[in-house]
């Protein structure tokens, strides 16, 4: 599958359409790029589709999120890992299906005891899908999704590896 290198993907997999979720995954992916993100998915907006395989609207989302060069994948922290509407979506993306792709796990939660979450239970799943991590996994409390400073430390420590990623396998 062809790449654009500037196409940015955001996939936001919080049982709420329109949720914080998606407003923290947007933001991101703006302060990583500089620009709106090229394709915005609100997974549970795909509704029934998510729940067997063949479903065109799935299909299409799938599709433009594995023809992005990076993708912020966020959600929500639910009983200490990302939801299951997150987990219908990445089930629909094939074998490998983002090699090539540079992706941000971002999660949001209530609290601190969380804060490993994005790198013990969301990275390896989008690595398993063939996609590159160079970073550690974003974590930001609820609270707080909206302000810019709450991202400024991680932004801080991963922009170099991501621009870097993002220039090596343009």
């Amino acid at each position: 599958m062809a790449r654009d290198v500037t196409t940015t993907a955001v996939v936001a997999g919080n049982p709420r359409p329109g949720s914080r979720t998606l407003a923290a995954a947007t933001l991101l992916a703006r302060s990583i790029t500089g620009a709106e993100p090229d394709t915005v998915v609100d997974v549970v907006t795909l509704g029934a589709g998510l729940l067997g395989f063949g479903d065109p609207a799935v299909e299409s989302a799938v599709e433009s999120v594995r023809a992005a060069r990076l993708c912020v994948v966020a959600s929500p922290t639910y009983k200490a890992s990302y939801t299951g509407v997150l987990k219908a979506f990445l089930d629909q993306v094939p074998a490998d299906g983002l090699a090539g792709t540079v992706a941000v796990p971002l999660m949001l939660g209530a609290g601190a005891s969380h804060a490993l979450a994005p790198e013990l239970l969301l990275k390896p799943v989008l690595v398993e899908l063939g996609a590159t991590c160079p970073t550690r996994g974003c974590y930001v409390l609820e609270r707080d999704h909206l302000d810019p400073a709450a991202y400024e430390q991680w932004l801080d420590r991963a922009l170099p590896q991501l621009h870097a990623s993002l220039g090596a396998s343009a």
